[in-house]
């Protein structure tokens, strides 16, 4: 009565019991996982069973606890009574309810490895969250939690971040992780929307050749009411400032927001710029519209990474829809081929001195270096020393190399990957590799074997 129609009678004697004690953590979060997102049979329909709301209620009142905050423990163990409380009131309805029996050993398990006692206080109340209109993070959180509450109970959406990089020769990464090269000279947009608006000016990198490289970059933060009136910076060659136009390094009032890694909790402007490394990197955080980008230069060329909610980046009409991060590279400036990046047939000619653009602000006199040749197996052990994996970071380098010579693509390369995989959303994204490799075959395949493992462990937990 009230089995599930995908488990199987007597699966349960094809494990060992030590085996699925051992594993009852996991098993137990694959079918929460299976059953809540009701793939094929899974879903039990126990009616009057209300165990959806014990479950959602357990997350709100988890959600915002980490190793950072103070009494964690404490308050695990009361969100841990409370939903115990919560399964013990409907557990007569819910008796044949696979989710529900789930919960209970999942409850009991956690409790175990907490130490948390079965009598004690309890979280009575769910936690209220600080409304900031101009912390993005707090804002959206404040509009999903009253959008759900009447329907589902309380529910926390994050929201979907989208990354866009460039940099090198140039070497694009779009919005939708397809990565291009490209010609593009002069000033083109990467980002323009009703938040924000960027755009790069690249220039010819050696005589005789398509490449270019940006030198260039020109932000434009878009004036939010309450919050703040519209910014611009401004990053050239040889002049990566730390502040903005105006001579200003924030705007906006004081809102909380997490800083560092460890998770610490301070307050910032709602707009506001970090200088890493003066000169060679700089970082501008909008706390307000959740955007963060990081600007470098690197030998005499800039690179940008940025992260953004894909509802912001959605937020365009017609007369903006020319986006390199959005829509790519036009055909016509492609120098790839659908994702393969030919190597050039030759190096750049040698004795090739690479100048500096004249600037009247330049003071500077000592000279970036001249061009090196690189051979192809040159190149490729030249990028080795910074790039482990070979994927399409990699490719770029040893692209870059042959085609000007200058030993400081490696380094932006390099770069280029560590702001990805600092601010890039999804960590199974990653990794690109060039079309046709064997490194892209390969993981091609593992993805359907992923796929294929998460159906077997499926299967496997709801038997067990």
């Amino acid at each position: 009565m009230g089995r599930a129609g995908c488990c199987c009678r007597g699966a349960e004697r094809l494990v060992s019991a030590s085996l699925v004690r051992r594993f009852r953590p996991l098993l137990l979060l694959i079918i929460a996982v299976c059953c809540g997102a009701q793939l094929g049979e899974c879903q039990v329909a126990t009616p009057h069973c209300h165990i959806q709301k014990c479950n959602t209620d357990f997350v709100s009142l988890t959600y915002h606890l980490s190793p950072a905050v103070d009494g964690i423990h404490t308050e695990f163990c009361k969100a841990l009574r409370s939903y115990s409380a919560c399964t013990q009131k409907t557990a007569k309805s819910c008796r044949g309810d696979l989710i529900f029996h789930a919960a209970m050993l999942g409850i009991s398990d956690l409790m175990s490895q907490r130490n948390c006692s079965r009598d004690g206080p309890t979280s009575s109340t769910l936690p209220e969250v600080q409304h900031e209109p101009c912390n993005y993070h707090s804002r959206t959180q404040h509009a999903h939690t009253h959008s759900h509450t009447h329907a589902h109970g309380h529910v926390h959406t994050r929201p979907v971040y989208l990354f866009c990089g460039l940099f090198g020769d140039p070497h694009l990464r779009t919005f939708k992780d397809s990565f291009q090269t490209c010609k593009v000279q002069g000033a083109w947009p990467l980002i323009d929307n009703d938040y924000l608006s960027v755009q790069v000016t690249n220039v010819p990198v050696v005589p005789g050749s398509s490449a270019t490289a940006t030198n260039k970059i020109t932000i434009i933060f878009k004036p939010y009411e309450g919050c703040t009136d519209q910014r611009v910076y401004q990053a050239v060659t040889d002049n990566l400032p730390a502040a903005f136009d105006d001579g200003t390094v924030s705007s906006g009032e004081p809102i909380h927001m997490s800083v560092g890694t460890k998770g610490a909790t301070g307050k910032v402007r709602a707009l506001w710029i970090s200088e890493r490394s003066p000169g060679n990197h700089v970082e501008l955080h909008a706390g307000y519209i959740g955007v963060t980008v990081i600007v470098r230069q690197l030998g005499r060329y800039l690179t940008m990474a940025v992260r953004i909610p894909e509802e912001l980046a959605q937020a365009y009409d017609s007369t903006q829809d020319l986006q390199l991060c959005l829509n790519g590279c036009p055909g016509g400036e492609r120098i790839d081929k659908a994702g393969h990046l030919p190597l050039p047939l030759s190096p750049p000619p040698l004795g090739l001195q690479l100048r500096r653009p004249s600037y009247s602000s330049q003071t500077q006199a000592s000279p970036y270096g001249a061009a090196q040749v690189f051979s192809v197996e040159g190149a490729k052990q030249r990028c080795r020393e910074q790039l482990e994996v070979q994927d399409i970071y990699f490719h770029s380098c040893v692209f870059d190399l042959l085609t000007t010579g200058d030993a400081n693509f490696t380094v932006a390369a390099y770069s280029a990957q560590k702001d990805m995989e600092s601010l890039h959303p999804h960590q199974d994204k990653w990794r690109i590799y060039p079309r046709g490799s064997a490194h892209s075959t390969l993981h091609s395949d593992s993805q359907h074997i992923k796929q294929l493992a998460v159906l077997l462990l499926c299967f496997l937990s709801v038997a067990m």
